[in-house]
């Protein structure tokens, strides 16, 4: 009886399985820019920022950045904002695998050491590191040719000032902010050859006050344009209330300084972020350090105002169009430190390692340099 029980059972579980296999659901019909691949509906992107997002400056463009991604590939994003650079950032990466991210950016140099650590600690998780040189098993790099649009900038400032002096805020003595302060002077000098740049230094990426007094400290000095390499619009106030001119960085911040704005480089990271992850939904991405400029957009000039002079749109055009055709190349030689020395010989090019890697001052630059 028992046998007889257990096979009728048997035969009923039998005939339940085929059935169920028989009747499994329609797949979803996939709308415009879906994925078919549940693991990509799923996935969590998460950003680093060492400032807040709302700076207006360095770390907003990355968020602008991250917002354009959740926009066209429908992924869920998080950030963190305002870490510092140091062991915390291991922290805010396991809190982000925690919470599901199998994507993370982060988005400053000081970040570099610990993402390469935390890219180790979880191999299934992709890392980007923004301006770094490090690279993992999955872990890559991508930074943009800032310089090139500094040029550009260095145009309008060495155009529009009287007294030839022009003041640069400047962050830390990296590489990174050494090559665009002497890109800008060479854009500068392109136009105007008795002007001089002269560099205060501030030891901070965001600390509006400070970046403000390293301005005003400046313009004391007589210069009467100013441009910057920091995350505030500290600067910028400052050469408004003092009547001056102002290049700013990152963004277009020209309805909070009016009376001073010209300009300013911009980055523009949303177009990178998507082409980025799309590859990682795909499967293709691999590890790599992505190093474009002007021809991606990836960094650009915002359009001058009517405070810049009358005729610098044309140079700036026609300098622009040189350089995304190849016929202009922003450092090439001559080209000389500040002792006098030349550094680049008479016609040679700069290649972008030496480029990444800059630790001196060309002529024309007023400011110490201790390189860190």
């Amino acid at each position: 009886m028992k046998r007889t029980v257990s096979l009728i059972l048997a035969m009923v579980m039998l005939l339940a399985i085929a059935l169920t296999g028989c009747s499994s659901a329609p797949a979803p019909v996939q709308e415009p820019g879906q994925s078919q691949n549940p693991e990509e509906k799923k996935m969590k992107v998460g950003f680093i920022y060492v400032g807040p997002a709302g700076d207006g400056g360095w770390s907003y463009a990355h968020d602008q950045g991250r917002q354009y991604l959740a926009k066209e590939l429908g992924v869920e994003t998080i950030f963190q904002e305002s870490v510092p650079e140091g062991p915390e950032v291991e922290k805010v990466v396991n809190d982000m695998v925690d919470q599901g991210a199998t994507v993370i950016f982060g988005t400053s140099f000081g970040f570099m050491d610990y993402m390469e650590k935390a890219s180790k600690n979880h191999p299934d998780v992709k890392f980007l590191h923004c301006s770094g040189n490090k690279t993992t098993e999955n872990m890559g790099n991508y930074f943009g040719k800032m310089y090139q649009a500094r040029y550009l900038s260095g145009i309008v400032a060495g155009m529009k000032t009287e007294t030839n002096k022009i003041g640069y805020v400047a962050a830390f003595e990296i590489p990174e902010v050494v090559n665009g302060i002497n890109a800008f002077t060479l854009g500068v000098q392109s136009v105007n050859k008795d002007a001089v740049v002269k560099v205060k230094w501030t030891h901070t990426w965001y600390d509006p006050a400070k970046e403000k007094e390293a301005a005003k400290a400046l313009l004391d000095e007589g210069v009467d344009v100013i441009t910057q390499h920091q995350d505030t619009a500290g600067p910028l106030q400052a050469a408004e209330e003092k009547g001056a001119f102002a290049i700013g960085y990152n963004s277009d911040t020209s309805a909070l300084v009016p009376k001073a704005f010209m300009t300013a480089p911009v980055w523009n990271w949303g177009p990178y972020y998507v082409q980025t992850v799309k590859a990682i939904q795909e499967g293709t991405w691999k590890p790599e350090a992505y190093y474009t400029g002007l021809e991606t957009g990836i960094v650009d000039l915002v359009p001058l105002t009517a405070n810049a002079p009358e005729a610098a749109k044309a140079v700036v055009e026609k300098a622009k169009t040189e350089m995304l055709t190849g016929k202009q190349v922003v450092f090439v030689g001559p080209i000389k430190d500040q002792t006098g020395t030349e550094k680049v010989g008479s016609g040679s090019e700069m290649t972008e390692a030496d480029i990444l890697m800059m630790n001196w001052f060309v002529q024309g630059v007023e400011g110490e340099l201790k390189i860190q």
